[in-house]
């Protein structure tokens, strides 16, 4: 794989160079690529490939890794356009050779690009449970940042920390207690004899699928929360995930190989795991063909989640 690499970069540096250059060995082609400036940078986390400015051309733009490694699937769409793009720029730069090297560069270098695109997908993806976190109005709470991003700095946390969880509830769930880098403010605030009048309740359900239960929460316009301090990032492994799914009727295939999913992220102002609500660990012992994760209920964990959630409320 790294030799079939190492070709890919030569042939596009090779395309661009007088004639006389195409015969340079394999190496010196990779050292001179490494050499040349960056023409292009990743932007947003999301592939999308991004010309600078004339004036900018001449200086290096240092490719974000782990944005990169957020992309997943779209790494190899680029590597199958590379073609197109590389006609494309040809047609409208005049930097041509400079472009071209660009390019390989952005496609070759920094993160390392194996031909079928197994090698970049990260430790930790979004699973679809929570992107609904990411509209507003279909979650509790509402994370207003683009999720490929925070997906990206998520992992950039967990490379960093020496890829250490959190142990959850179950062996299945792990956590990662980030500084929070979004505006999220607090998911739940304390009840106060000055705004217990607010709370309302309902018959809820997070999904299509799930049975309604009866919660209860502040209105997010009625009452004033602060910046949470933290993000907790709850993590289900593959396993459970997929266990999850299949028991909720969707075998559609998955080809998602990363060992955790995110299926929550929680605004806090506490770097450890607060109890999970009386009515979710409910859910959870009614088994995954109800929308619950199948953990048995324990006694002590659920007098001791009646004890916080007694005096706290969610916000949404």
């Amino acid at each position: 794989m790294a030799a079939l690499r190492l070709a890919f970069c030569a042939l596009l540096t090779t395309a661009a160079t007088p004639s006389p250059a195409r015969t340079v060995s394999q190496q010196m082609a990779r050292s001179r690529i490494a050499a040349l400036p960056r023409f292009f940078s990743f932007g947003s986390s999301r592939g999308q490939l991004i010309p600078h400015s004339r004036r900018n051309v001449n200086q290096a733009s240092a490719m974000s890794t782990s944005a990169f490694r957020s992309n997943g699937g779209a790494a190899h769409q680029y590597m199958a356009r590379q073609s197109m793009m590389f006609r494309s720029l040809l047609s409208r730069r005049s930097a041509k050779p400079l472009a071209a090297a660009g390019l390989a560069v952005g496609l070759c270098g920094g993160a390392s690009v194996a031909a079928a695109g197994s090698s970049v997908e990260p430790d930790i993806v979004l699973d679809p449970f929570a992107e609904r976190q990411f509209e507003l109005g279909k979650s509790s709470t509402y994370i207003d940042y683009d999720k490929d991003e925070l997906v990206a700095k998520i992992n950039e946390y967990y490379e960093k920390g020496g890829k250490a969880l959190v142990d959850g509830y179950a062996p299945f769930c792990k956590h990662v207690f980030v500084p929070n880098f979004t505006p999220a403010a607090s998911a739940a605030l304390r009840i106060t004899p000055e705004n217990e009048h607010l709370l309302k309740s309902a018959y809820h359900a997070r999904t299509e699928k799930e049975l309604p239960v009866l919660t209860r929460w502040f209105p997010r316009d009625a009452v004033e929360v602060k910046k949470a301090e933290y993000l907790d990032i709850i993590l289900y492994s593959r396993e459970q995930i997929n266990k999850e799914r299949e028991a909720m009727g969707d075998t559609s295939p998955s080809n998602v190989k990363a060992p955790w999913g995110i299926v929550s992220i929680k605004p806090t102002d506490f770097n450890y795991e607060t109890p999970m609500q009386p009515i979710t660990m409910m859910r959870n012992a009614l088994g995954r063909e109800q929308g619950g994760s199948g953990v048995e209920l324990e006694r002590e964990k659920y007098n001791e989640a009646v004890d916080f959630w007694s005096k706290h409320a969610p916000v949404q």
